[in-house]
């Protein structure tokens, strides 16, 4: 196979077909340990986080009753600001991936599971679990890689709109929510192809979040400020600041997954006949974690383990630091790199990213090499 190379190593090149194929069983192996072993200490987990949840924002909302008075402002925008984390990462995401359908319970289901979010939980599901797990970091295929509006490796074409890209990030960052709505409905590309009018399905996926919107601002910024009389526009404001909060906090989360220096980009093309064991690695290159406390862990939904998330997505969130050590070891094994850092570093490293795809590549070189291996091919080697 011909590969045009701008950086001085293939990360795959030393590994043979074989290598890729025993590398997957290995994985496949950890995998079927885990679904052997659930039980009801995954199930006491997740019930008991939906029960704090629960009672922090209910005891949130109580204290923003008089939020008139700055310290409970304070107390309730905090708390709420944790619950709706809470919600989205930890319990939302994780349940829509079916990481809990295995417990048979109505309530915890990832087909009756309706979060605190703009975007359907439907819509969300075949975005996010159906096209972004299955297509991961393929520049072109995998929509939640710069969400249409960056410019996310070298490869992609320049142009002056991109010298932006930083700006658009940060407005995605504060309003997360409904850019993420947005992107499940693919509202960029149907006003780009033009078929907005002319799409049965997009006009009834439209009507849905429309619907799910109307809900959340009612919710948010009617009902619980009107609850608290005397208090209305500080409760707006507190649930202002929660979402912003949240929003921030998500995407900072989800940026920082696969998006950092060390992070692999793929070519459609190298996707073509794939692998189950090429489709294992390409998760394993293009995925990133975060290091950090326990409870750090809980409130990123545990996508600080974005590795093993990408490797196992439908596994309970709080297995993932469990297997870590021995996903780890496989990087080691196979002499692949194992991308992670404190949030702070990954932050950093993944707006650094944006700040310089936003500009013309410096220089382009290109080294074609004989590569007899694997058909996987990331874009940025």
């Amino acid at each position: 196979m011909t590969v045009i190379q701008k950086k001085a190593v293939n990360p795959i090149a030393h590994l043979s077909a074989e290598d890729i194929e025993t590398l997957g069983k290995e994985l496949d192996a950890i995998r079927e340990r885990v679904i052997a072993d659930r039980g009801e200490r995954d199930a006491a987990y997740i019930r008991k986080v939906i029960s704090t949840q629960r009672k922090l924002e209910v005891g949130s909302r109580v204290v923003l009753l008089f939020s008139l008075f700055p310290p409970a402002w304070i107390v309730g925008t905090a708390g709420l600001s944790l619950a709706k984390i809470l919600e989205n990462m930890e319990i939302g995401h994780n349940i829509l991936h079916g990481q809990w359908d295995w417990m048979r319970d109505p309530k915890i289901h990832s087909t009756t599971w309706e979060w605190d979010h703009v975007s359907p939980a439907e819509q969300w599901k075949q975005s996010h679990n159906e096209l972004h797990h299955r297509y991961t970091n393929v520049v072109g295929k995998d929509n939640d890689l710069g969400y249409g509006i960056m410019r996310v490796d070298e490869d992609q074409p320049w142009h002056p709109a991109h010298l932006g890209q930083p700006f658009y990030n940060f407005v995605n960052a504060c309003f997360f929510e409904y850019g993420i709505a947005a992107y499940d409905l693919e509202l960029r590309e149907k006003l780009k192809d033009g078929s907005l009018k002319n799409d049965p399905q997009f006009r009834a996926n439209l009507k849905a979040t429309g619907r799910k919107l109307r809900r959340q601002v009612l919710k948010d910024y009617v009902l619980f400020p009107v609850l608290s009389g005397p208090s209305f526009f500080h409760t707006m404001a507190a649930n202002f600041t929660a979402n912003l909060i949240r929003n921030l906090w998500s995407h900072a989360v989800i940026m920082c997954g696969h998006f950092p220096e060390g992070v692999e980009t793929f070519e459609k093309t190298s996707i073509e006949g794939e692998t189950r064991g090429e489709w294992y690695l390409r998760q394993m290159l293009g995925s990133a974690n975060i290091s950090g406390s326990r409870l750090m862990h809980i409130m990123t939904g545990n996508l600080s383990y974005q590795i093993e998330h990408h490797l196992f997505p439908d596994l309970p969130s709080n297995r993932y630091q469990e297997i870590a050590p021995e996903v780890r070891a496989l990087f080691d094994k196979y002499g692949l790199k194992y991308v992670t850092g404190s949030l702070p570093r990954q932050v950093f490293s993944a707006w650094k990213k944006i700040f310089r795809l936003s500009l013309p590549n410096r220089r382009r070189t290109a080294v074609i090499e004989e590569n007899p291996t694997p058909a996987l091919v990331p874009a940025g080697t």
